[in-house]
């Protein structure tokens, strides 16, 4: 069930758009992959939000790099909505980290997916909970500890992390998630990170917020099941109260997230098409007590700590790359290129700013990308690739376009404030073929990944003309 304030398990929102859930930067201005977290400061609209994000934005970075190089008991993996699936639109996107505004304090939230699928025989709710927090708080509170100011401006540190837990039914098996929320005061989050035993975090739990899939938790570490919540003097809420107020957005305005879709994923066999939804979220179905976790991994995947050799090894020729970008390719200044993975492959990263200004009323995100590519970006790809590594230990080239808007944008775009970003995922291969025109500009989008302020999309270059 949801928190009062939200939808669904989407126990944060993002201060700076009532549109996406959990925590959402809409506008992407750096690239989706593990290696690059941050958003640029010019785009968030929160004033103070914004100073945050340009005060802290290296020790973020840091941060982040830390989380991706630390080795879980299962795979984790920073994310900007817990509720993608795998093959939704987003699920590459690995901001995961920003300070946001919640329950009228700013947070410094960590969203993340841990791969792991736990039974709900076996363990119950409680020892999931305490099983995660164990596995995942806990390490990425040291290493916040260890990269994050003690003394920086925000009020809270917060995590919300979905795992999956194993059900079945008497036809088949299948998996659902559940998602485990925390929000922990400053200096509690450091004192925990400190903390040497379960007794010393348990008293910080207690005086935190928890919750498990939008319900208040009173999570017990070590026991079978939940503190009473009346023992914590903390109410658990209905989901038709409304005694706490939503998140604002960056403008000050109160806005509704839209149900969670389902992402139950089915295991073997294949149920019939009338239960091929699976466990809705915050549903959990009893699950075989043969199976406590699992977690498939991807073979071979690049890591951050591949991409940073990488920068290493060029980073005089990205320096100067940079200094010459600033001149001629329209490079912003305050993101230099830089090596961040994607997909599980490494990608170099630029990021441009398009001189051409758009009428985002008078267009559509397909024509301004085709634009964005055809008008500006194809001309500028020539020179940059004469001037980036020619090595084939990463996978291509990663350019962030940031297309600027003459009016403000009316309806769904007016929360992405006066630009947007559109990111071109190019591989090598294809990119080289294009500029020697051996292939198109549509064969080339065709083995790219195209995406709008963080949503792929499909970009077909002559329907939209």
């Amino acid at each position: 069930m949801a928190l009062p304030f939200f939808s669904r398990s989407a126990a944060f929102r993002s201060s700076r758009t009532g549109r996406w859930p959990l925590l959402v930067l809409l506008g992407s201005l750096a690239a989706a992959g593990a290696g690059w977290a941050q958003v640029s400061p010019p785009e968030i609209t929160n004033p103070e939000l914004r100073q945050l994000e340009t005060t802290y934005l290296q020790q973020l970075k840091t941060l982040h790099h830390s989380i991706a190089s630390t080795r879980f008991p299962f795979r984790f993996s920073l994310v900007r909505y817990v509720e993608a699936g795998p093959r939704s639109p987003s699920a590459g996107d690995s901001r995961g980290i920003e300070f946001v505004r919640f329950h009228e304090r700013t947070v410094l939230k960590i969203t993340g997916n841990y791969n792991a699928a736990l039974s709900a025989t076996l363990l119950t709710m409680n020892e999931r909970a305490s099983r995660v927090f164990h596995d995942v708080f806990v390490p990425i509170l040291r290493l916040v500890r260890q990269d994050i100011p003690l003394d920086t401006a925000c009020d809270a540190i917060g995590f919300e992390v979905s795992y999956h837990v194993l059900g079945s039914s008497k036809a088949y098996e299948f998996e659902g998630k559940e998602i485990l929320v925390a929000v922990f005061r400053r200096d509690d989050a450091f004192a925990l990170a400190a903390a040497e035993n379960d007794a010393a975090r348990q008293e910080i739990l207690n005086r935190s917020e928890v919750f498990v899939d939008g319900e208040d938790f009173g999570l017990a570490l070590g026991e079978r099941a939940p503190i009473v919540l009346d023992a914590l003097g903390r109410e658990a809420q209905p989901a038709s109260s409304s005694r706490k107020r939503p998140a604002e957005s960056a403008t000050g305005s109160e806005s509704s997230l839209a149900p969670a879709a389902t992402n139950s994923r089915i295991l073997l066999p294949v149920p019939p098409p009338a239960a091929s939804s699976g466990v809705m979220p915050g549903r959990t179905a009893p699950a075989r007590d043969d199976v406590v976790a699992s977690a498939p991994e991807q073979v071979h995947p690049a890591t951050q700590a591949d991409a940073d050799g990488l920068q290493t090894k060029y980073q005089v020729q990205l320096d100067a790359l940079a200094k010459e970008g600033l001149l001629k390719f329209h490079f912003v200044d305050y993101a230099p290129p830089s090596f961040v993975v994607f997909h599980n492959r490494v990608y170099l990263q630029v990021t441009m700013r398009n001189p051409r200004e758009f009428d985002a009323n008078a267009s559509s995100i397909y024509k301004r990308a085709a634009q964005s590519f055809d008008l500006f970006l194809a001309g500028q790809l020539k020179g940059v690739l004469e001037r980036v590594p020619a090595d084939a230990e990463y996978e291509g080239l990663d350019v962030t376009l940031l297309n600027h808007f003459s009016g403000k944008p009316a309806g769904p775009s007016a929360s992405s404030g006066s630009q947007e970003a559109i990111e071109f995922a190019l591989p090598l291969k294809p990119l080289r073929q294009f500029l020697d025109a051996d292939i198109t500009n549509q064969q080339l989008l065709d083995q790219s990944i195209v995406l709008v302020n963080g949503v792929r999309i499909a970009l077909n270059l002559q329907q939209v003309e």
